[in-house]
């Protein structure tokens, strides 16, 4: 195992920050794996499954059974991770901004496109590698002009040359779920499974330049420049990977989801060994358009009627609202037939606000598809 420091851009002195990377396997491997957590500072479930992995990875290297090298960040903000406020954290925006830090990587699809395009050929894997290299010295050659750019641009410099990008999150109250590309989702259909992800979206650009879709975006838009001169592999696929809930932090669940990501990567070709058997999917994957974003149009106390992991159907009821000063009691309906996979921690509804989630089967929404 090799242990790296990556020192971030001090906002002021005395005041700079780390990542930290664990670099598993052979170092000159033809594979690469990166796998990171708690890119959303809030959202720890993944962190424990991290410090799991690495007990796990360092007892496959030793045993000589990792093909790839696998690149595991268990703290991907330490920025977010140091911001509470009175005892709340607030690891989703950064204070100094007000940026989510899941948004905004760098998009190099030109830059890069523009740099390989004289030397692209006939064999798809040296246009692969070449790729690559371009990737790495795009962003070699960017300067950061604030800790949270800093931040962004380490974790893209050590995710960019990966095939396989990992990206570990939670939600508020919430079953297993993923979103991923719909051209990767046949390599990602059996992760889904192994995590027993009972909701999976599917999207090829959901808006935003999120750090899941900053790699394999690259690849499809470089398929679309060139795809009629060179041969152009997809190179990279990403998935975001929502381990239930913000308190489902505890040993059980985070051993289960390391077992069921080693699982994934024996089944990948990654590490060596003999696959699991697949599990079945529990529900099919769905289009990210097709996801109802259901909302209250009053303010008030916010009881469910459903948990996550229910399948609704079209018009039922999620929840009510009631204001305790005029009795009034609101029930709030999802309009789309599907399973709600999420839902708010809040108990104290605002007008307006988005109190849970619903993956459809059939997409009607356009633009920017994300949460905020």
């Amino acid at each position: 195992m090799r242990h790296q420091i990556h020192d971030l851009q001090a906002p002021v002195p005395g005041t700079a920050r780390q990542i930290h990377s664990f670099h598993y396997g052979p170092e000159k491997a033809k594979g690469k794996i990166y796998i990171q957590s708690s890119l959303h500072a809030d959202e720890l479930p993944g962190m424990l499954v991290a410090w799991h992995l690495k007990q796990r990875l360092l007892d496959l290297e030793a045993a000589g059974r990792l093909r790839s090298e696998i690149v595991l960040v268990p703290v991907a903000n330490p920025i977010g991770l140091d911001q509470a406020l009175m005892d709340v954290p607030l690891g989703r925006f950064e204070l100094e901004s007000g940026q989510n830090f899941n948004r905004w990587f760098i998009d190099l699809s030109e830059e890069v496109g523009n740099a390989v395009e004289a030397q692209l050929g006939d064999d798809p894997q040296r246009n692969a590698e070449l790729i690559r290299a371009s990737l790495r010295n795009a962003l070699a050659g960017k300067a950061a002009g604030t800790q949270l750019q800093s931040q962004r641009l380490t974790l893209q410099r050590l995710a960019c040359d990966a095939e396989m990008v990992l990206d570990l999150h939670c939600d508020f109250e919430a079953v297993a779920h993923l979103y991923t590309t719909p051209q990767a989702w046949p390599q990602v259909e059996p992760l889904a499974r192994y995590i027993e992800s009972q909701a999976s979206m599917l999207a090829t650009d959901s808006g935003g330049q999120s750090f899941d879709e900053s790699f394999p975006l690259v690849w499809l838009q470089l398929q679309e420049r060139f795809g009629d001169r060179f041969e152009i592999p997809l190179g990279s696929f990403a998935v975001t990977i929502e381990l239930r809930g913000q308190g489902d932090v505890n040993h059980p669940l985070a051993s289960r989801d390391c077992q069921a990501l080693i699982d994934y990567l024996i089944h990948f070709g990654a590490i060596d060994g003999e696959p699991a058997p697949l599990p079945a999917l529990p529900y099919p994957a769905t289009p990210l358009a097709g996801v109802e974003p259901v909302a209250t149009p009053v303010g008030g106390l916010l009881v469910y009627d459903t948990l996550p992991g229910q399948y609704l159907e079209a018009g039922q009821k999620i929840a009510e609202i009631i204001d305790p000063i005029t009795d009034q009691v609101t029930p709030v309906h999802c309009t789309t037939a599907g399973l709600m996979y999420v839902r708010s921690l809040r108990r104290m509804a605002t007008a307006g606000m988005v109190i849970a989630h619903v993956a459809g089967a059939e997409a009607y929404r356009s633009g920017y598809l994300l949460s905020p």
